[in-house]
């Protein structure tokens, strides 16, 4: 058996049985699964939605294990794994359709498994997976931007400082050569976008202005990390004639592209897992 954390149902943070400690039978990897014992887990804005939403109006009989991101080392292959031995040190996204890493062991296709990077340690290795993939797609599958062809452009990511954010500006300025732009208010936001290695910081109260003021009267890319509704009339005035927009926010409220149109413009949503 193994210790996991799970819950029957969705409850407020605030109450006890929000999240339950029970054990559970080890899972058994199937024929392109590998066993993870896990050494670490993040936390990432899909936990809480997931937790909140998915047993609103019911009572499991067995506790849900959520957890998405997690490194560790491969316990047991599949018997038909072909990328990974048991021992190697591993780093993933998970799976929505799996049991979580909230325990202490998980199945997991090893198609969707990398290798933990060397040079991170624990911890920030388990951070990287959602963040790292979802930066890494809207740059590079969504607006698929080419360093050769695309290098010294300009690009302003609303919403710098959170932690898609954060890799972001560090894939645009060190993968991709942009000249990058990022939002931020607060001094220690300021502060840790620059350490990113954004170019300037602008204010997303007075987007506009700020960013001319940084000087660019349009910018060739825009990613929105915030809310794409809020910012819809800034981006479309910012961007550059045949310029891309992309975001991950969603929307409860239609977009409306059509202003879009006199430049030619292009719009991508990112969304994990859509591959």
């Amino acid at each position: 058996k193994m210790k996991a954390i799970g819950f029957k149902t969705s409850l407020p943070i605030t109450e006890e049985e929000s999240f339950i400690a029970f054990e559970t039978p080890k899972p058994v990897p199937g024929e392109r699964d590998v066993l993870v014992k896990i050494s670490a887990v993040s936390v990432n804005p899909v936990d809480f939605k997931i937790r909140q939403n998915s047993t609103k109006d019911t009572v499991l009989e067995t506790p849900k294990i959520i957890g998405w991101d997690a490194v560790g080392i491969v316990e047991a292959v599949g018997e038909k794994v072909s990328l990974f031995k048991v021992g190697d040190e591993v780093f993933y996204a998970g799976d929505i359709t799996k049991q979580g890493s909230n325990a202490e062991y998980q199945v997991i296709d090893e198609r969707i498994v990398g290798r933990k990077p060397k040079s991170l340690s624990l911890e920030e290795s388990a951070v990287v997976p959602l963040t790292g993939l979802t930066a890494w797609e809207i740059l590079f599958d969504r607006i698929r931007i080419n360093p050769e062809k695309d290098k010294g452009k300009s690009i302003l990511i609303i919403g710098g400082a959170g932690g898609v954010g954060s890799i972001a500006i560090q894939l645009a300025k060190k993968v991709a050569g942009l000249t990058v732009i990022a939002t931020a208010s607060r001094p220690e936001t300021i502060a840790w976008c620059k350490e990113q290695g954004a170019d300037y910081v602008v204010d997303h109260r007075n987007l506009i202005a700020s960013v001319q003021e940084a000087g660019f009267q349009q910018v060739d890319f825009i990613l929105d990390f915030v809310d794409t509704n809020a910012h819809w009339d800034t981006m479309v005035e910012l961007i550059k004639p045949q310029g891309h927009i992309a975001s991950i926010t969603g929307s409860s409220d239609p977009v409306a592209l059509n202003k879009l149109k006199n430049k030619s413009a292009s719009f991508s949503w990112e969304l994990m897992y859509t591959r």
